[in-house]
Formats: structure tokens, sequence, C-alpha cells
């Protein structure tokens, strides 16, 4: 990882990554860029502790999460493969984002959790991380949201072009993974 001015020692960043697509690729290296080591927070690791959330209440939908954890897992490490990361400086954790009580067991109180900003999910995500008393960043700030995970599913449903909305590896994984020739989900 490169050594930025804003260089913190550890860093976080986290998601459904359902799928994990190019714009959380995106999102990841950003903040890989600006810390030493990153954490990988998967969310909704367990679908028996999903909360809905009145600011987004498709988040806790079964069909909005059709990836098991294991499976997210293998999708952050395999778009991980083709980039300039260390692996030795990645770490991929489950982070249960609705069970604020539980984080200190998935990410030490240094770690600077960085967020982006598309609604206001996630600006009550970044809320909620402060109010723990976590650092929390703004990353990339007004940036526009250019791939959806709702997008992703939708193509793959319909047997249309996901495969370059999404980094090579993770491609490679779910056309190995999905039933059929890995065009639907």
């Amino acid at each position: 990882m490169s050594r930025g001015p804003a260089q913190v020692e550890l860093g976080m960043v986290h998601g459904r990554f359902q799928p994990f697509h190019n714009g959380h690729l995106e999102y990841a290296l950003g903040a890989a860029r600006r810390c030493r080591h990153l954490m990988v927070g998967i969310t909704n690791p367990d679908p028996t502790h999903v909360r809905m959330d009145a600011l987004n209440p498709a988040r806790s939908d079964p069909e909005a999460n059709p990836f098991p954890y294991h499976v997210r897992y293998r999708m952050v490490r395999a778009a991980f493969e083709a980039t300039e990361v260390d692996s030795a400086c990645l770490s991929v954790v489950p982070f249960p984002i609705h069970q604020p009580d539980l984080w200190r067991f998935y990410a030490p109180e240094r770690v600077v959790h960085f967020v982006r900003i598309f609604s206001e999910w996630e600006s009550a995500k970044l809320d909620r991380l402060r109010a723990a008393g976590y650092t929390a960043c703004v990353l990339d700030e007004g940036t526009i949201k250019r791939i959806s995970g709702t997008e992703v599913r939708r193509l793959m449903r319909v047997g249309g072009p996901w495969q370059q909305l999404v980094p090579p590896g993770v491609a490679a994984l779910l056309a190995e993974t999905l039933p059929g020739d890995g065009g639907g989900r």
C-alpha cells in the first residue's frame, strides 16, 4: 500500500457486498491508500441477526442478500488478488452492522472507519460509528454512486452483462459457484 500523507495504522470499510462489485473495490482501494492495514468488514454476516432499518428497508430483504458470508469473503479476497494491496495488509472479517454492542469484538477501538455517503443510510451509519466512540471519516465526499448491487443482482437474474460490473476475480468465482452458466442468480 502507498504511504500517503493522511496514513493511519488501521482502517476499515464495510458493506454487504451482495455481490462485491467494482464500486466496492474502488471504495476499498481508496481506504487502503490511507492506511497501513485495511480491514474489510462484511455486514449482515448472519442472516438470522439482520435487522430492518427504516432508512433502507431493502437491506434486510432476503432477496437483497443472496450470497452467504463465506462466498462474500471469497469475493473480497478474489477482488484484491489483482491489486497492489499486499495480502498481509488486508483482513476480511464479519461486521454485524445492526449490533453496535458487538462491534468491539470485530473492530478494534483504534480502527478508523472509512464511509462513503450515498444516502441517509450511510449518513446514519457514520453517526452511529461516531456515537459508539469510533473515528469515522467520509471517503470521497461528493462521489456519485455509479454501480449498485441491486443492478448487478438484477442483471444476474435476467442473464444480462453483469460480469463487467465486478472485478475479474469475482466474475470468475461467481461463474464457478452459480448454478448453470453463472448468468443468473
